[in-house]
């Protein structure tokens, strides 16, 4: 392991399907909401997408209320070039400034600062609407519609002066995002970071190509780990935190949602097929995420999966997760699963970044929140046997000394494997700490203790 001091998770910004905010999406998940609709009649005509794929699963979707809505002139833009700016560069501004604002920083604390900027974002179904009137196209169409400047419109908005990447790793791109941003941290390129990831529902071709390869679900529902597991459902979203390492977040008396302990990525390589998951990798990575993290898989309590309700990836995972988490773990001791595709659907690029945040505010609120949809058991996955369990219920966390354990995953279906090591920050269970001092050394695997 690596001596390098946790990384906190100071702001969240995040719109998700039927959450606007991140108090939204906490009683979305706290009270088990089902965010999927049928797609709106604005985005495209259902009928006629059902007729050109002959498939009777492309009608359903998680969708964001109001994503044409900008004030581009908040962000010093025009009326003119917003126009020709894809609704995801749009998102990602005005959620780099709500995670900042919900980080305590200002414009004036942040200005010419090493702060990086990591972002996953992958479609352009946008640039795909505006093309069919070349009338549309005008000189803003390139800078609007090209993904990297995704991220570096926030950098340049913010004169942030640190790192600044648009990251493509399909599903998994928000999460290495994440993994990017600890590692700029850490290595000193970044002082603060936002990392996150966007996506934008605007066209239904993906759909089409995705339905017609067999990925959706009939009823358009993640049924995650359940027996009646068909597919997944695709919806849009993002979302966006604020990182810090954490002896500078105790030092500024930041709020602290949780801590990032350690991550790792990596690539299935060769598997049954270019989209098929890879057993032996998934397991690579989660080995290697909990040695970076100084953390024993088997204190591990709760982990949101990749989880897309395929009866193939699934089985999958969580023999994977069950083989690395058992090591050494008590029997009758068994971790929780769950996951947020159940609610809001699979945000593909965004996904990641939504089961982060999901984590981090189960940590805040010391509750986990229900995984949707289960009613029995995939037979191909012998929970007793690996010690899972799927988190049916809003459940209190574990009482205990230690703060818990979390870890969130994100798989691409090119191959490109994410892992992060969440833990929670001891604040939040034991209040006394509010009155301790801050110290100026992290001993390996404590932390620092200090005021708020």
């Amino acid at each position: 392991m690596m001596d390098r001091e946790p990384i906190a998770i100071i702001g969240i910004g995040c719109r998700f399907p039927k959450a606007e905010d991140k108090q939204a999406f906490w009683q979305l998940l706290r009270d088990g909401v089902d965010a999927i609709t049928e797609v709106p009649t604005e985005r495209w005509d259902v009928a006629s997408v059902g007729e050109l794929t002959e498939q009777k699963n492309t009608q359903w979707g998680g969708f964001l209320d109001n994503i044409d809505q900008f004030d581009p002139q908040f962000f010093k833009i025009s009326p003119r070039e917003a126009m020709s700016m894809d609704p995801q560069q749009r998102l990602a501004l005005e959620l780099a400034w709500e995670a900042l604002e919900d980080a305590g920083q200002t414009l004036e604390n942040v200005n010419g600062t090493k702060t990086g900027v990591f972002l996953g974002i992958s479609s352009h179904d946008y640039y795909t609407n505006l093309l069919e009137n070349p009338q549309n196209l005008d000189a803003y169409t390139g800078s609007g519609n090209t993904n990297c400047m995704a991220a570096n419109r926030i950098s340049y908005f913010f004169n942030f002066n640190g790192p600044s990447l648009s990251i493509d790793t399909a599903c998994s791109s928000s999460l290495v995002s994440v993994h990017l941003a600890c590692q700029s941290i850490w290595n000193q390129e970044s002082q603060l970071a936002l990392a996150g990831g966007v996506q934008a529902i605007l066209a239904p071709w993906t759909t089409m190509s995705f339905a017609q390869a067999g990925f959706m679900a009939a009823d358009g529902r993640c049924k995650t780990f359940d027996s009646r597991a068909d597919g997944y459902v695709r919806s849009e979203g993002a979302g966006m935190v604020v990182l810090k390492p954490l002896s500078q977040a105790l030092e500024d008396q930041d709020h602290i949602y949780a801590v990032i302990r350690g991550s790792a990525v990596n690539q299935d390589g060769h598997s049954n097929g270019l989209t098929a998951p890879n057993p032996r990798a998934q397991e690579a990575l989660l080995k290697e995420a909990y040695h970076q993290a100084g953390v024993a898989p088997s204190q591990v309590q709760y982990i949101e999966a990749h989880g897309t309700g395929t009866k193939l990836g699934d089985p999958i995972e969580l023999k994977a997760l069950g083989k690395v988490l058992n090591e050494n773990r008590p029997t009758g001791k068994y971790c929780s699963v769950g996951s947020v595709k159940t609610n809001i659907g699979h945000l593909e690029v965004a996904a990641g970044i939504a089961g982060l945040i999901k984590v981090a505010l189960s940590l805040k609120h010391g509750q986990i929140p229900p995984s949707l949809h289960f009613q029995e058991a995939n037979p191909y996955i012998p929970f007793n046997k690996l010690q899972l369990r799927v988190n049916t219920e809003l459940t209190p966390l574990p009482e205990q000394d230690e703060p818990v354990i979390a870890g969130v995953s994100a798989f691409s279906f090119g191959g490109t494997n994410a892992h992060i090591v969440v833990e929670e920050y001891p604040s939040f269970k034991n209040s006394n700490l509010e009155t301790q001092k801050n110290q100026n050394s992290l001993e390996e695997n404590n932390y620092i203790e200090g005021e708020l």
